[in-house]
């Protein structure tokens, strides 16, 4: 097999992450509870990954101004989707963790969202799923955030 070139491994990512995330975002849209916005969504979706956000942070992700966000986050507590509490440390600082409820929400549009992926990748033969699994499990450590500052908006 030829060796493929940095650019050429550089662009084929920047060509096909783009579609794929278009279509997994959808997807995940689709199949959200009814009653939560897509910014309540994404809220949700950012806490699962990072528990224990402050406000600023989860506001910062988002795109909303902060009392923008406390109102959005007051309705997700309402609901009991999200608890906020006051840090262990800081007094001043709240953290926003998924409650059962909430991750709940969220496993039910994970799973309809890869019940619709899977649809899509039945069209390639079992060696290409073999060589994208592969291909996925070799790119998600050079990904994969270690910090707050690097995760995808």
């Amino acid at each position: 097999m030829p060796s493929i070139s940095l650019d050429e491994c550089a662009r084929q990512v920047l060509e096909t992450v783009p579609l794929v995330m278009r279509t997994v975002r959808a997807e995940m849209r689709r199949h959200r509870a009814a009653d939560l916005s897509v910014p309540q969504f994404r809220t949700l979706t950012f806490l699962s990954r990072q528990a224990g956000a402050s406000l600023s942070q989860v506001a910062e992700h988002i795109g909303l101004t902060l009392p923008s966000m406390s109102s959005l986050v007051e309705g997700l507590v309402e609901r009991k989707l999200i608890l906020r509490n006051t840090h262990s440390v800081d007094r001043r600082r709240v953290t926003l963790t998924l409650t059962a409820r909430g991750q709940s929400v969220l496993e039910a549009a994970h799973g309809a969202t890869q019940a619709a992926l899977a649809k899509k990748l039945a069209a390639l033969a079992p060696q290409d799923r073999t060589i994208v699994v592969q291909a996925m499990q070799a790119v998600h450590p050079i990904f994969e955030p270690d910090t707050y500052g690097e995760t995808d908006r």
